[in-house]
This record gives structure tokens, C-alpha cells and sequence, in this order.
């Protein structure tokens, strides 16, 4: 039996037309959700009469964040086309295995992406281009124009739970990119996953500043708080000092966010954190990887629980979460499974392993993806029998609760004892003149691999590499302990935080 996809923004035009939908920092402008279903059928007529734009047609977004980026993805929900949100911060040869792989009919743009668009443009048989920003550039066709000129198309098409929504490229981080297929089931469910953990409801106004080309920014909590009727708030980019100001604003009134560690990192390294109140805020998460210890215990001191998420891109993303309640008592874990999906840890021989043991996290349910856009070979890989490998080495302990301990693929072997690098972080941030730190795996004639330790210091700190080893030495195991300290300016990363440790082996010589 088909499910048809409800749609969400005409449910809150007419219910609660007059609530404030989204607020675009950036650009200063303001929608009610009255304003917002119209401008959303005026933009859903513009992609079918100018473009030609119908069901499973893609749509590719290429700019910073902006409200803009929410208003097409309404608008495909509402014709049943798929939006393909583009990470603009990849090369233009990256971007151009993207447009390559999913052959948008559309491109819409911010006047930023100007040059990039019009050559992706140019590449791929003069697609057409929509763009917003000040200033003309090109054939492509103004945004606000276009919705002026356009009539609201209404009703929506007949979507199914089971179409596609979004194709969402991975970061890059090796190989080419693969779009993670997300349906619109696939954004329910994950609305239904995170309830009950953090308080969702219709009055919630919710900060962005993660990319709305990520799943973080896109999922958590933006298309939940859609769901409920709530408020959006865009930034076009994060910045530790402005989020501190707005997150201070009883007027704007921030009541959920996330950010991936480095975000929380930087904003308590603010010389204005250390007088900060929050007095409006009810939930604050944090994903994207294992958080240090050091950095949860900062905010806890100003009372603010950061609440662990775990998920990834192909599970939209919520898997496992740490409630409010439990943020402050089970440091470290990533929390517990979600209601709607199915968790089990796995050796190499995809067994389940006993608990307590590490192995690789596979999960199954509605909120995971199909696979991944034309790319039959990686899906099979990914996917056994329903299960995702998620790739992430975990535990659990028996309250049930779950521990990230590393990325799989992140974990050395020296001299036959496993190292999960994040351990090993977790150490390293304790020692105070260290602002960030990375441990990757290099080859070692003897021990087959060994940490080392890719140090950034904090201003005008000093620190010896013998001080480091010696405080590793106190408190791991000796095959956990790095054998070498390298001492760089900034550590490499992806557009959402992540750290690169890719980049870091290939400095290995």
C-alpha cells in the first residue's frame, strides 16, 4: 500500500499562517509560513514552466546557506523532484563528477557561485541556471524575478513516501563522491527519531549554521522543525563570535542547534564565552564525530548539556542519541538506539560480537537509505540484507547505551593490539596548551604501524613533543602512546568540521 507524502508547509500556511517560519540572517529577510507556502508555489511553477522541471528531475543548489536552499527543497517535495543540495566548497573537478553523475535539469545558485555555475553550465550542455545575489551575471535567470513573474502552482502532485527527495554527495573524503539516495519516508522517520530526544515541538526556533549541503544542517533539526510549524534560523556561515551573540538573544530566542566539536571548540575559546548566558536555549547537540571529553565539561560548566547524536548521511541521520538527562552522566557515548531503527555491532566475520566488545556498527530501518544514485556497486558493498555498514567502530554497555569509539577504517593495528585514535585524542586534549590534536596511523618497520600526533597549540603556548609523550605514557597502555609529534598551524578538514585524516597520512613521509 502507497503512502502519500503529506505536505508539510500548506498543513503551517493554513494553521498557523501568521507564525514566523524562517529568518535568513544573512540577508535579513523574514517569511511567515503563509509567505513561505506561497513563494514555495511560486518557485515550483517557475521549475516547471521555465525549466521543465517534473517528477524525479534533478534540482542542483550550489551556494551558502540562505532560506532560499529550504524554499527549493519544498519545492521539489511538492512536485516530486529530487533535490541534489552541492557541497560548494569542492573543486570544480569534483563538482564536475557530481553534475556528471546526477545531470541536474536546473541549476539554482547564489551570485557567489557565479563562476563555478556558469562553467558547470557550460560543461553540461548549457544547463539553465537560477540565481539570486545583487548583481546580474550571465543568461542565468534572477530568483526573486522569477517568483514575482510566476503563478503559485497548487496542488501538489500525488508523491509517494517512497521517492526520492534528496540525493546528498558525500564528503569526498575518498574516492569520488556517492549521492546518498534519502526519501521523503527517510525524513519522517527521522523526525520521529529524534522526538524523544530533544524536545521538538512547534514553537522551537532552530539555528543553522552547519551547511544546508550536509545532512546535520539539513535534518538537525531544520526539516524537523519544518515538520512541527517551527521557526528556522540562517546563518550563511558559521562564526564563533556571532553565534555566541545570537545564541545570547532573548528576541531571537534560539531554543535548539547543532554543531559538529570544532564549532563548540571555537566558540568556548571566545573571549566573550566566559560571561555568556543562554537563556532561552533547550536543546544542544553535537555530532559529526566522538566529542572530547574537555569540550563537554566546558559547556557543562556554563549549564549546557551537549547532547551526543549519532548518524550519517545514508541514515538521515539519527541513529542513537544521548538524551538531556543522561548528557552530563554518560560522557562519551553516543547514547541510545533510536525507537524507529535496528542496531547490532559485528566482528570482521559479520557476526555479532559479545557485549562490551568493539566491532563495526550496522544499522536497518525506514530512516536508512535505499543506496546510492546510479551506483549499484557501492549500494551492494554498503548493504547486507538491509543492514548499512555504517563503518564506525562501537560498543555497548549494559544499559544499552553506545560508544563511537573510532572510525573503522581509522583503527592501527600496532604490534597486534587494536588503537582507536580518539582515545588516545581524548588524552591529549588534557593537556592545556593543546588546542586540537589529531592521531593517525603511519607504517613502522617493527610494530607494522604507530600513532603519531598532529598537534595545533593554542596562541603563544609552547609545548615539546617529550612533555606529550611522557603525559601519554602516564595514562595509555605503551602500544597506545604516539611514537612521533608533528606541530602544524591548522588541522585539515571538510566543509562541516570533520577532520581530514587523510590528508594528514598523505604528509606522512
Amino acid at each position: 500500500m502507497s503512502v502519500r507524502v503529506s505536505d508539510w508547509v500548506a498543513h503551517h500556511a493554513r494553521n498557523r499562517g501568521n507564525q514566523l517560519a524562517l529568518v535568513d540572517l544573512g540577508t535579513g529577510c523574514r517569511f511567515t509560513w503563509a509567505q513561505v507556502w506561497e513563494r514555495t508555489r511560486r518557485l515550483a511553477a517557475v521549475l516547471t514552466d521555465e525549466f521543465g522541471v517534473g517528477r524525479g528531475d534533478r534540482v542542483a543548489v550550489l551556494a551558502h546557506n540562505t532560506t532560499n536552499c529550504l524554499e527549493v527543497q519544498f519545492a521539489c517535495a511538492a512536485l516530486g523532484a529530487i533535490m541534489v543540495p552541492a557541497n560548494w566548497r569542492l573543486t570544480l573537478r569534483e563538482l564536475d563528477y557530481i553534475w556528471s553523475d546526477c545531470k541536474p535539469s536546473v541549476i539554482v545558485h547564489g551570485s557567489e557561485m557565479d563562476d563555478v555555475a556558469a562553467e558547470l553550465s557550460i560543461r553540461h550542455g548549457s544547463s539553465p541556471r537560477l540565481r539570486w545575489g545583487e548583481a546580474d551575471h550571465g543568461p542565468a535567470l534572477s530568483y526573486e524575478e522569477a517568483l514575482a513573474g510566476a503563478s503559485p502552482l497548487s496542488p501538489s502532485q500525488h508523491v509517494e513516501h517512497d521517492e526520492v527527495l534528496l540525493v546528498m554527495y558525500t564528503s569526498g573524503t575518498s574516492g569520488n563522491p556517492k549521492g546518498a539516495m534519502l526519501t521523503h519516508e527517510m525524513v519522517f522517520w527521522n523526525v520521529v527519531n529524534q522526538l524523544e530526544f530533544f524536545g521538538l515541538r512547534p514553537g522551537m526556533v532552530n539555528l543553522i549554521f552547519l551547511p544546508l549541503f550536509h545532512i546535520a544542517g539539513l535534518n538537525l533539526f531544520a526539516n524537523p522543525a519544518v515538520h512541527f510549524g517551527g521557526c528556522n534560523v540562517v546563518m550563511p556561515a558559521f562564526d564563533a563570535s556571532e553565534v555566541l551573540s545570537v545564541l545570547q538573544s532573548r528576541e531571537i530566542g534560539i531554543t535548539h542547534l547543532v554543531g559538529v566539536p570544532a564549532n563548540y571548540l571555537m566558540m568556548s575559546q571566545e573571549p566573550g564565552f566566559v560571561d555568556a548566558t543562554f537563556p532561552t536555549l533547550e536543546c544542544v547537540s553535537v555530532g559529526g564525530s566522538p566529542t572530547p571529553t574537555s569540550i563537554i565539561d566546558t559547556w557543562l560548566q556554563k549549564g549546557v548539556a551537549l547532547q551526543q547524536v549519532f548518524g550519517m548521511t545514508e541514515t538521515s541521520p539519527t541513529v542513537m542519541a544521548l538524551a538531556c538527562a543522561d548528557a552530563a552522566t554518560r560522557i562519551g557515548s553516543a547514547g541510545q538506539q533510536a525507537l524507529h531503527n535496528d542496531v547490532r555491532i559485528v566482528g570482521e566475520d559479520g557476526e555479532n560480537v559479545a557485549p562490551g566488545e568493539t566491532g563495526e556498527l550496522w544499522v536497518r530501518g525506514p530512516n536508512v537509505t535505499p543506496g546510492y544514485w546510479n551506483n549499484p556497486e557501492a549500494t551492494s558493498t554498503a548493504i547486507t540484507d538491509a543492514w548499512l555498514h555504517t563503518g564506525d567502530a562501537a560498543r555497548c554497555d549494559e544499559d544499552g547505551f553506545y560508544y563511537i569509539v573510532d572510525r573503522w577504517k581509522d583503527m592501527y593495528i600496532s604490534g597486534g593490539e587494536n588503537v582507536y585514535p580518539s582515545e588516545v585524542e581524548n588524552v591529549l586534549y588534557e593537556i592545556d596548551a593543546i588546542a586540537e590534536v589529531a592521531v593517525v596511523g603511519i607504517p613502522d618497520e617493527r610494530w607494522v604501524e604507530v600513532g603519531r600526533a598532529f598537534v595545533v597549540l593554542k596562541p603563544d603556548r609552547q609545548l615539546s613533543e617529550q612533555v606529550i609523550v611522557d603525559h601519554c605514557r602516564a595514562n595509555l597502555a605503551r602500544y597506545k602512546v604516539p611514537r612521533s609529534v608533528a606541530f602544524i598551524d591548522e588541522l585539515p578538514r571538510n566543509a562541516t568540521g570533520k577532520i581530514l585524516k587523510r590528508v594528514l597520512r598523505e604528509q606522512v613521509v
